[in-house]
């Protein structure tokens, strides 16, 4: 290989480490520990890579690979491929962004808006209790009242992430936010 060849080489594989590096740095965004988001970021500039290959790459022991992989499957960053004439599992990582950002963040809100709207119902239930109570002073149903409609103002931000992400989902927010529009 030319001097020139070996030095195109060597930049092509800085640039990489510079992708990789900021991607790694940036996974705990999605929960990622530092191990997995490596693993990730390395995945991202290949077509496909086995258990073996990975370990091999990033020196990781099998188990801390393993869970890695996991966690990265289970939050779309990673899936499992099938290569036709080979019994090890080969895995590819998810390279479209805007597919992995729609799949986590969606994720995490519609488990944010489900959890918060049973606590809200639950909780207006019970002011409700309170309020309808016949021994509770003056006082104690004014609070009871002010919680309860506290609670009722809260729910519009919720609904309003559950609308964020069905236009997500339904890829009605590239209407408002085209993908190229700084191309």
């Amino acid at each position: 290989m030319s001097e020139s060849t070996e030095r195109s080489r060597m930049k092509i594989e800085e640039a990489k480490d510079k992708v990789i590096g900021a991607i790694a740095e940036t996974m705990d965004l999605y929960g990622v520990t530092p191990s997995a988001a490596n693993l990730y970021a390395t995945m991202y500039f290949k077509d496909q890579m086995t258990l073996d290959e990975m370990r091999t790459e990033l020196d990781m022991s099998k188990p801390s690979m393993s869970t890695s992989v996991r966690k990265l499957q289970e939050i779309a960053m990673v899936k499992k491929t099938f290569t036709r004439g080979s019994r090890k599992h080969t895995y590819a990582a998810e390279k479209n962004f805007f597919r992995s950002f729609m799949v986590f963040y969606c994720q995490m809100w519609e488990r944010e808006v489900k959890m918060n709207m049973e606590a809200i119902e639950e909780a207006q239930e019970d002011l409700i209790d309170v309020i309808k109570e016949t021994t509770s002073t003056p006082e104690i149903v004014a609070d009871a009242k002010k919680y309860y409609d506290q609670l009722e103002g809260s729910k519009t931000y919720y609904r309003w992430l559950d609308d964020l992400v069905a236009s997500i989902r339904s890829g009605k927010i590239f209407e408002f936010l085209p993908k190229d529009q700084h191309d």
